[in-house]
């Protein structure tokens, strides 16, 4: 037995609420200027959202509006908001635009992994971690009668030794946050229910907020940050991540970018190969737009490693202007990506 845990929280996380705003910025931007250059941190604690980065665009949205916007979607009271946006330094433009093409907006290196099976080429384990907040998530917005108020998280354990896809359930670690009222016996029954009524295994150990009650939640209880869940918005730890944040970076930034491109090419190598996993590694220099290595590899049934490398630099454009017209990255709704696991949209 091999046990392996992994993790994922909700879109009423109060640092995947940061990352909303800062992704409902970007999209607002883009939408009047897609050449724009975005860097948007949020920090939300209580009532106040704390704006701060480097935006160069042609347009001039209302991020305050914008911020009061996504917190009224997740029930999330803004009063204050305090922006400390600055213009994008000029010497990263210089080297990031060209007049034939875009330079990588950073140096760095990024990851895309994939394995056959399942809906989302994504682990068993991480699987249900998802639809786990999903269907929590899904019972807020769509019964009336819903105990939950949004915060919550999950933690799922499994055997990975299990042959095949599916893996041995071992424990299943579910904390959400709920209306005042209940006892924790109807907390736990009900959060049993919904994982019955979604179609969602149960584990041999199952526990439901294991350290009781919890009525007090979100940017009140706990700060959010911008970039703060990375692995919950990558592979759930089954895979290496890169250093760099997702949420408030346009897609010249190849930190975001470029792990989108490498988790598709990921999942197109197990389709067109029957994988049964495939890594991808890229890395890029600032201004520079060709990548400056790429790694590529598959598992094949016999669980031998098989160099893909050259087939997919062959294949693929990775350069930014490549990846930003092959996945349509100027048309994207960010701030819908940023509130659950981004490699989902990438299949």
């Amino acid at each position: 037995m091999t046990m392996f845990s992994t993790e994922m929280v909700s879109k009423y996380h109060p640092d995947k609420y940061a990352d909303q705003i800062s992704d409902a910025i970007l999209t607002e931007i883009l939408k009047s200027d897609p050449n724009a250059h975005v860097a948007c941190e949020c920090l939300a604690k209580d009532d106040t959202v704390v704006l701060a980065g480097e935006i160069t665009a042609s347009c001039h949205p209302d991020y305050e509006a914008i911020a009061r916007g996504v917190g009224k979607r997740l029930n999330y009271k803004v009063g204050k908001v305090i922006s400390l946006i600055s213009a994008q330094s000029p010497q990263i433009e210089n080297a990031v635009d060209s007049d034939e093409n875009i330079g990588a907006g950073d140096q760095g290196m990024m990851f895309g992994y994939a394995v056959n099976g399942g809906k989302y080429y994504l682990p068993y384990g991480q699987e249900i971690a998802i639809d786990i907040i999903k269907a929590i998530e899904k019972d807020i917005e769509c019964n009336p009668d819903s105990i939950y108020l949004g915060d919550a998280k999950t933690q799922v354990t499994t055997d990975i030794s299990t042959p095949g896809y599916v893996k041995s359930l071992d424990t299943i670690l579910i904390s959400a946050c709920h209306k005042e009222g209940l006892t924790l016996s109807q907390v736990r029954e009900r959060t049993l229910r919904l994982l019955e009524e979604n179609g969602i295994p149960v584990a041999d150990k199952m526990l439901i907020n294991p350290a009781g009650l919890w009525t007090f939640g979100g940017p009140g209880a706990d700060c959010g940050l911008t970039g703060r869940k990375i692995v919950c918005d990558q592979y759930g730890g089954y895979a290496p991540v890169g250093g760099g944040a997702f949420s408030g970076k346009d897609p010249s930034k190849v930190d975001r970018s470029g792990c989108y491109m490498a988790r598709r090419v990921a999942v197109d190598m197990v389709r067109k190969h029957g994988f049964s996993s495939a890594s991808i590694q890229i890395a890029y220099a600032i201004g520079v737009s060709e990548p400056v290595s790429v790694s590529a590899f598959g598992i094949d049934e016999s669980g031998k490693r098989v160099d893909v490398s050259r087939e997919v630099t062959s294949t693929y454009d990775l350069t930014p202007r490549g990846i930003i017209g092959y996945l349509n990255l100027t048309k994207l709704d960010y701030s819908n990506i940023a509130g659950g696991n981004h490699m989902i949209h990438f299949i």
